[in-house]
């Protein structure tokens, strides 16, 4: 089914690249199933124990009155007017508007419950509007939303936040993009996926690469400062051939910053995906040959290789945060602010308020009961304890910085880390013979070795205390 694999520099299937080794028996021996680790710990620990009481507590705490700290905001818009089959996002298929006019009142319901809570205690430093497909709503919609935040909270000027949307080139034209950057977007993501006309009617996505061209060019004539496109691999009737030259044509564009996922078929949890045929999708082997090939073609056209599955421009945010050391990860991926926290509004969403997290009901019913009820739409969460905040801590760094400094980590949190990690280090031994870490607890080092740079998430999940429960890890994906 797939054209050979024509192999990265080298003539080989490992091949070293910006600090970076692709090793392709090491990646098909060692991948499994894992978290993704947005969170620590990952969202399926959190409980229906955490309600509203317990996310009050943590405002407070966490913003107290006299000082405006910085705050992140997530919108979760789940419409859709089609359906992607490969999607695992929370959505709804609806070609009828009113529903969100319906949802929008909503939101506005609680956006007026949860403002007061952070008034004159929260500056908004960065703005995610993600879905199902944010612009589904019209342009009104948008406009009063955005409206609606603006009255509620304080928003940093634009030439200092991040506000970023995520665009269906399919249903945006330059008009709407202009429209986005007046009401104050400076940031885009777009799917893109794949070119390839064949895998785009496999998953039931027809977009032109003419359609995608225009809003980046709109998004770069109306001052947008980042533009990003998610790629993805794995999906059916990919070819080496097809996915190349879709990199081709992406490269050509030069987007500021790439992610490019690996397609996760789950079609036990996501009823959408069982529209693809199974016999399609590349074998474990040429998925890897896919992902190859996209590292090799990135990082010869100058992108920098940030971690996981992102790519930037050296001169992109993330890659100086990367180089400075400040890089950070949440729900949205790769950030380039300090560990802020984050508000999420809307159907399913995620947020972080100090040492805990919540997530909304998934659900609109579910959602519009709660708020009618004059409560916030809480479904569960989890208040960290000192373990989970301390192993929290080291996870981000191995997934931003490929590195630990044990004496700085024995300081920070009074504890002899060999004591204390006495069971991980065993697991960590075992990564340490497969090549993937360098250990010196006497040197006080932990680093990521070039081979282990691809399966960080096997490195941090050394240190998931949770997984050693004997949970099954079928609920996650592939970490390749």
């Amino acid at each position: 089914m797939n054209a050979p694999y024509s192999p990265p520099p080298g003539g080989r299937d490992d091949f070293d690249v910006q600090g970076l080794q692709f090793d392709k028996a090491l990646i098909e021996r060692l991948a499994g199933n894992g978290p993704r680790y947005t969170s620590y710990p990952s969202a399926d620990r959190f409980h229906d124990g955490f309600g509203e009481a317990e996310y009050r507590a943590a405002v407070a705490e966490n913003f107290p009155a006299g000082a405006a700290r910085p705050l992140s905001l997530y919108l979760h818009i789940p419409f859709c007017d089609t359906i992607c089959y490969y999607c695992g996002c929370n959505k709804i298929i609806t070609k009828n508007r009113a529903h969100a006019e319906v949802y929008l009142d909503y939101l506005e319901r609680e956006i007026a419950l949860q403002a007061p809570l952070f008034a004159g205690r929260a500056r908004i430093e960065q703005m995610h509007f993600g879905g199902g497909t944010p612009t589904f709503l019209s342009d009104a919609q948008l406009a009063r939303l955005i409206g609606t935040l603006r009255r509620h909270f304080d928003f940093a000027p634009a030439a200092e936040g991040e506000y970023s949307i995520e665009i269906d080139p399919r249903k945006v034209g330059p008009a709407t993009v202009a429209r986005l950057a007046e009401l104050g977007f400076n940031r885009m993501s777009l799917g893109v996926q794949d070119f390839d006309p064949a895998v785009q009617r496999a998953v039931n996505r027809i977009q032109s690469e003419e359609e995608t061209l225009a809003v980046i060019e709109a998004a770069r004539a109306h001052g947008f400062r980042s533009i990003s496109i998610d790629l993805i691999y794995g999906l059916p009737l990919q070819t080496q051939a097809g996915f190349g030259a879709t990199l081709d044509k992406v490269i050509a564009a030069r987007p500021d910053r790439l992610s490019v996922y690996h397609y996760a078929h789950l079609p036990h949890l996501f009823k959408t995906q069982r529209q693809i045929d199974e016999a399609e999708l590349p074998s474990p082997s040429a998925k890897l040959d896919l992902l190859g090939l996209a590292i090799a073609r990135l990082t010869a056209a100058g992108y920098v290789y940030i971690g996981m599955d992102h790519f930037a421009l050296p001169g992109d945010e993330l890659a100086v945060a990367q180089r400075a050391g400040t890089l950070q990860r949440n729900f949205q991926g790769y950030s380039t602010r300090d560990d802020i926290d984050l508000l999420a509004l809307g159907v399913s969403g995620i947020g972080k308020i100090g040492a805990s997290y919540s997530q909304n009901v998934r659900g609109t019913d579910d959602y519009y009961a709660l708020l009618d009820a004059g409560r916030l739409p809480l479904l569960r969460g989890i208040g960290l304890s000192r373990d989970d905040a301390l192993r929290r801590g080291l996870i981000r760094e191995l997934m931003c910085q490929f590195e630990l400094d044990l004496g700085r980590i024995e300081t920070q949190w009074g504890i002899r880390f060999a004591d204390y990690f006495a069971a991980e280090l065993e697991r960590l031994a075992q990564l340490a013979a497969d090549g993937l870490i360098e250990l010196d607890p006497a040197g006080g080092r932990l680093r990521v070795l070039p081979r282990g740079r691809l399966l960080v998430r096997n490195v941090a999940m050394a240190f998931d205390r949770y997984l050693q429960q004997g949970q099954p890890l079928r609920r996650y994906s592939r970490t390749l």
